[in-house]
């Protein structure tokens, strides 16, 4: 095998390695929603006013929808296809947005508002790229 062949092994091997992280994380945020949206339907409602019982469940739809897309993102990285982008923006929107609103909900404290639209921005960036990368060939034998 060549130098470029070994490089070229060696890179994918490190891709598929994160794309593993990726996934794995996507798995734990989409299971963590999961809980979140069964504790503000058992356990929330009833002790929440109605306005706050809707952020909280606002928040846990959006961090399911983008653990899905965190899926995606690191199956276009292991296609090669990038994806580590989105995967960030996607995490970062999710902590942003998600976390802001759980924090709004569960405490009452307004001071994490101007988090949610920078979440929100970070969804609307990782899902351009993710189309972006969805959109790319991969690279091939003589890239």
């Amino acid at each position: 095998m060549g130098r470029v062949s070994m490089e070229r092994v060696s890179m994918e091997r490190v891709s598929s390695e994160r794309a593993d992280r990726i996934q794995g994380l996507a798995a734990i945020l989409a299971a963590l929603a999961v809980l979140a949206g069964a504790f503000g339907a058992h356990a929330l409602e009833g002790r929440l006013p109605p306005e706050r019982l809707e952020w909280y469940g606002t928040a846990a739809e959006y961090q399911m929808l983008h653990a899905i897309a965190l899926w995606f993102a690191g199956d276009l990285l292991r296609r090669g296809r990038g994806g580590v982008a989105a995967a960030a923006l996607f995490v970062g929107g999710t902590l942003l947005f998600s976390g802001s609103l759980y924090t709004m909900a569960l405490t009452g404290q307004k001071w994490p508002a101007p988090l949610t639209p920078l979440g929100g921005l970070g969804f609307i960036a990782g899902w351009v790229l993710l189309a972006r990368a969805g959109g790319r060939r991969a690279p091939g034998p003589s890239s």
